[in-house]
C-alpha cells in the first residue's frame, strides 16, 4: 500500500459527516480490492443485508487491477474529503 493510500484511509475515518450509502459501498469495496483483490467468501445468507450489499459491491470490482483499485480508492476519497471532513 502506498502513502497515499494510507492516508487516504485515514482520511475518511476523520469524516465528520457520514457519506452516502453508495458512496460508502464504493468505498468499501475499492479498500477491499485494492488491499486483499477480488473477493475470496462466500455471499452472506438472505438475512444479512448490509454483508450482501458490501459483498455485492466488491464483488463488482472483480477483476480490477489491486493498484487501479487503490489509486481509484484515492480519488474517490480526495473528491469526498471537501464535502464530509
Amino acid at each position: 500500500m502506498s502513502e497515499a493510500f494510507n492516508k487516504a484511509a485515514e482520511d475518511v475515518k476523520a469524516f465528520t459527516k457520514k457519506p452516502t450509502d453508495e458512496e460508502l459501498l464504493e468505498i468499501y469495496s475499492l479498500f477491499k480490492q485494492a488491499t486483499v483483490g477480488d473477493v475470496n467468501t462466500d455471499r452472506p445468507g438472505m438475512l444479512d443485508f448490509k454483508g450482501k450489499a458490501k459483498w455485492d459491491a466488491w464483488s463488482g470490482k472483480k477483476g480490477l487491477d489491486k493498484s487501479d483499485a487503490e489509486n481509484k480508492y484515492i480519488e474517490l476519497v480526495a473528491s469526498l474529503k471537501d464535502k464530509y471532513a
